[in-house]
């Protein structure tokens, strides 16, 4: 390894990725680094991801950023959870809420005892003991004082990138335009010495940070780093994205509508919805796909539908040498949970707290690239579990997922919620107990046992739990102002 002491960072590529890292450096540890961030304005940057996961509120408060000022600057709305739409079946709907459903006990999760309470005909829908899940139906939000929900955001990931370069341009970061022709490495060791501009500039740096998108100049196209392809497990390989007008009230929840050989996404934002259809080519053709997009948006179409084509999996080393990969160039996940601005998020946080200040050790490159493996694995296999897990058998494409083999980790995670209604947690998990239960239950699993514990309870006791859980939720829901008036008057944005 390089004992090199670091005190020059070079993000190669802007973008959310690279700003929010330009960002965070500058601010939390900058006074102690050059940093520099080359981007061309000739490069478009993907901009797929406007839905965010709660996650995303631990950066906004590590760098100070006042909420409704953020808002506005994104056109941003709130995000209580996911509706997914034909997914188990067609016609079927569930919503994974980001709240916790009821209240368990040491030894089980509040699913255990609405089981029991299913058996003996006194529980409600499973989302009526969820308040997060409530006001998404009921398009409903606030940020309370007493109980606060749990939520994201929906926003406009370019006006995004643009709010975090100003934090970062004000903390001292450089930025400089131009697009990148060569990565000049060490012939000895390897390192990456420098990037060479078409302008023929040379920018220099110990440290650096690949956000050049699926191109991967450095961390792929320099350094080999590999990749796993996960794309016999998410068959999907294409996407179109396309921006409409607003044709009503934006609603407190992404929409994830199923289709024949794929999925559609909905966001809704303040001045516009974000509009995108994932599929696979294997299965669809791209005028065809084009077209069930187009025939299934709400508002009159803003842009021309923009083609992206990706290949699922993640990279064998995100930290390979003096090069770390953030974003698109580390893999890819498609945005099915919105999970793509917290992966970001998740490796500019490990890399602050493991900042080779001194020089860059074995030690720290594979426990930096172990924590975000792991991560990355439960995210693949929270998405898996949506397609494998369905009762649809009506395309080629929903045959193949239901059909296919899925990883022993998402296989074991499956049997065991089926046979005895639990869920463990790995330390590396984004996604909590209730998110895996909301959707393993969503996509049509039911638990042949409860744990025994529950039996503790009478049935009047439980009935009576049950009843006050219910009660509760829609107490609070009830007080709750819209969606729409509560950002009208917390974060409006202005034009």
């Amino acid at each position: 390894m390089q004992n090199k002491s670091i005190k020059r960072v070079v993000i190669a590529g802007g973008g959310t990725a690279g700003w929010m890292a330009a960002a965070a450096l500058s601010k939390l540890i900058g006074k102690q680094l050059d940093i520099a961030l080359v981007e061309s304005d000739d490069i478009p940057t993907v901009g797929v991801g406007e839905a965010t996961i709660p996650t995303i509120l631990t950066i906004n408060r590590l760098l100070q950023i006042p909420e409704p000022e953020f808002l506005q600057a994104t056109q941003g709305t709130f995000k209580l959870g996911i509706e997914f739409e034909n997914w188990r079946k067609q016609g079927h709907r569930y919503i994974h809420s980001f709240g916790d459903t009821g209240q368990g006990c040491w030894a089980a999760g509040f699913h255990h005892f609405w089981l029991k309470g299913l058996e003996q005909g006194i529980s409600s829908d499973y989302g009526e003991y969820c308040p997060e899940l409530k006001a998404a139906e009921q398009s409903k939000f606030a940020i309370q004082s007493q109980k606060k929900l749990n939520y994201a955001y929906h926003l406009d990931a370019g006006l995004y990138g643009r709010f975090l370069r100003k934090i970062a341009e004000q903390h001292g970061v450089r930025r400089i335009e131009g697009k990148i022709s060569d990565v000049q490495c060490n012939t000895d060791d390897g390192y990456i010495q420098s990037l060479r501009l078409e302008s023929g500039q040379v920018v220099e740096g110990d440290l650096f940070i690949d956000c050049t998108g699926f191109r991967a100049l450095l961390i792929e196209q320099a350094l080999e780093s590999g990749f796993d392809d996960w794309s016999h497990w998410l068959p999907c390989d294409s996407a179109l994205a396309v921006q409409t007008e607003s044709v009503g009230e934006a609603v407190p929840y992404t929409r994830s509508i199923a289709r024949c050989s794929g999925w559609q996404w909905r966001i809704p934002l303040q001045h516009r919805v974000g509009n995108g259809f994932v599929y696979s080519s294997k299965y669809l053709s791209d005028d065809k796909a084009e077209q069930i997009l187009l025939d299934n948006v709400e508002g009159a179409p803003i842009t021309k539908p923009r083609p992206i084509k990706f290949r699922t999996g993640q990279r064998k080393q995100y930290w390979n040498k003096n090069c770390i990969a953030l974003g698109l160039s580390s893999g890819f996940i498609e945005p099915l949970e919105s999970t793509s601005i917290h992966l970001i998020q998740n490796g500019i946080m490990w890399l602050l707290l493991m900042f080779p200040f001194q020089g860059i050790t074995k030690s720290v490159v594979n426990e930096y690239n172990e924590k975000l493996r792991r991560e990355a694995d439960c995210i693949r296999d929270f998405i898996i579990l949506h397609y494998h897990v369905t009762e649809r058998d009506d395309t080629d494409f929903w045959n193949y997922c239901r059909e296919m083999s899925i990883p022993d980790s998402l296989q074991h995670r499956i049997d065991l919620f089926r046979e005895t209604g639990r869920v463990f947690k790995p330390q590396d998990d984004v996604f909590a107990e209730n998110s895996w239960v909301q959707v393993m239950m969503g996509q049509g699993i039911t638990p042949e046992q409860y744990h025994p514990i529950v039996d503790m309870m009478s049935d009047v006791e439980l009935k009576s739990f049950l009843q006050t859980i219910e009660n509760n939720a829609k107490s609070l829901v009830s007080q709750l102002p819209s969606h729409a008036d509560f950002v009208a008057h917390y974060c409006k944005a202005v034009g």
